[in-house]
């Protein structure tokens, strides 16, 4: 197989514009509008209770948004119903894995393939998911609750790829997991998007990690979306080494990390 990724499209598969969420009283997320084209990588950098899980649960039907909308392949989807949307080929991968833990790792794949009817097309995708991670295949008869966290993770991963999806949702798969796990989930996550041109939105904490991967950026803060562009210039950008990858510019020594202000230049 070539390992040519498939080239990016300027065509949009999500949009949202001026969206705004949320949980009673409290705003979680203020006017974010962002897009994610076909084929590429695209994350959101954020803090812990910036508002990036939110803005998935948004798309994904989970929590209907205050104001502005969310367009899904040409369509709007703003507040429709999560089964409608997975129909529509968006599949979400929540934080902290949310496998079902009393079925086996078998059937839980097969779950993630519950809207599609072509037989032998699932029990191809099975196959290839065990190529990606091969201890589920050595695990589909055991109950998925006793899976690791991380093989949890992979498992929950691989049912949202059998619904052969056109666009995924990701929200910190690196939650709760080892350097090694992550490094190797990050790698497959990737090797999934060149290999089967998947489209995927990444929220992520591992700043590090997400900006590797992923081609396209936005930095979230407070809800608010305050710096965007290809993760390859945001690497380079100052107030992101600084504050999200932990390095500091020469002759800043001493300063303390608190007391200096963002500027996101």
């Amino acid at each position: 197989m070539s390992t040519q990724p498939p080239p990016i499209s300027d065509q949009p598969v999500l949009k949202l514009l001026n969206v705004e969420s949320a949980y009673g009283p409290i705003k979680a997320i203020r006017g974010v509008s962002l897009q994610v084209r076909r084929g590429e990588i695209a994350t959101v950098l954020g803090s812990n209770g910036a508002g990036k899980t939110t803005i998935l649960k948004t798309i994904s039907g989970i929590i209907d948004p205050r104001k502005g909308s969310v367009e899904f392949k040409g369509e709007d989807i703003t507040a429709k119903d999560p089964s409608y949307i997975v129909e529509e080929g968006l599949s979400h991968v929540p934080e902290g894995r949310e496998v079902f833990p009393l079925l086996s790792v078998r059937d839980n794949l097969l779950m993630g393939a519950y809207t599609r009817a072509d037989r032998d097309g699932v029990a191809k995708d099975i196959e290839t998911v065990y190529g990606y991670f091969p201890i589920l295949k050595e695990r589909a008869t055991q109950d998925a609750g006793l899976l690791s966290g991380g093989q949890q993770q992979m498992l929950a991963i691989s049912r949202a790829l059998m619904a052969n999806p056109d666009l995924i949702l990701l929200d910190e798969p690196s939650l709760g997991l080892s350097p090694k796990l992550t490094k190797e989930i990050f790698e497959i996550v990737v090797r999934i998007n060149r290999e089967r041109g998947t489209t995927i939105l990444l929220v992520e904490q591992n700043a590090n990690m997400a900006l590797n991967a992923s081609d396209y950026g936005y930095v979230l803060e407070n809800g608010r979306i305050v710096m965007e562009d290809t993760c390859a210039h945001l690497r380079e950008k100052d107030d992101i080494k600084e504050f999200y990858l932990g390095m500091k510019e020469d002759g800043v020594r001493g300063e303390r990390r608190w007391k200096k202000k963002k500027t996101w230049r």
